[in-house]
């Protein structure tokens, strides 16, 4: 079995293994205090930016 002739330094592993991480997904918290996606309308209050765009259960 074929080996490799000098050892692989620790900076070009971590450039190969650098696509290799599970992307996280950008969390911000609204003015109520629930987590949701940037860019969305909050799924707790319903509102984006500051107005509200959708009208919850509960109001």
């Amino acid at each position: 079995m074929p080996l490799p002739k000098k050892k692989t330094s620790k900076s070009k592993r971590n450039m190969r293994r650098s696509h290799d991480h599970i992307p996280v997904p950008n969390v911000i918290y609204c003015e109520c205090g629930a987590a949701n996606l940037p860019h969305s309308i909050c799924p707790e209050c319903g509102k984006y930016r500051g107005r509200e765009y959708a009208k919850t259960a509960d109001a």
